[in-house]
This record gives structure tokens, sequence and C-alpha cells, in this order.
């Protein structure tokens, strides 16, 4: 049996998941900084994260495989305005 929530965790969860797409939107755009600097092993760590930050962004799986086979920091900028 999961442990009981107080008011205040339930709203804290809430709220989280009300600004998911938001949170991502900010965490893939501090990935693409890190992704103009990493070059490497690095670099394909960055990747990852990022991915997983665009999809929460809404970002479809399709763009996201092509924004990753291009490793373009630009590209992945230009697809992040759209939801700016």
């Amino acid at each position: 049996m999961p442990p009981e929530h107080s008011r205040y965790q339930e709203k804290i969860i809430k709220n989280y998941y009300q600004n998911r797409d938001a949170i991502g939107i900010q965490k893939a755009q501090e990935a693409v900084t890190e992704l103009y600097l990493s070059e490497g092993k690095k670099r394909e760590t960055v990747w990852k994260r990022l991915e997983s930050h665009l999809e929460k962004a809404g970002l479809p799986a399709k763009q996201i495989a092509h924004l990753r086979s291009q490793d373009s920091p630009e590209l992945v900028l230009e697809a992040l305005k759209k939801f700016i």
C-alpha cells in the first residue's frame, strides 16, 4: 500500500505534471548549450539527455531522430523556437 501524500505534496506533484512541457523546454535549452561545448563521448551523453527533454517538450520522435542524425545544435534551437 503506497503512502498517502499530504495536500502540499499532491499540489507539488500536480504542478510538476502541468508544467512538464515548459520544464522540458528549459532543460532542452540548457542541454543545447552543453552540446555546443562537448565532443566525443560527452556529446553522446548530452544527446541522450537532450532526447529525453525534447520528448517531454512535445517534439515528435521522428523529428528528434532527424535532429540527432544531423547532430547540429543550431537545428535543435530552431525546433525549440516553435515552442517558445
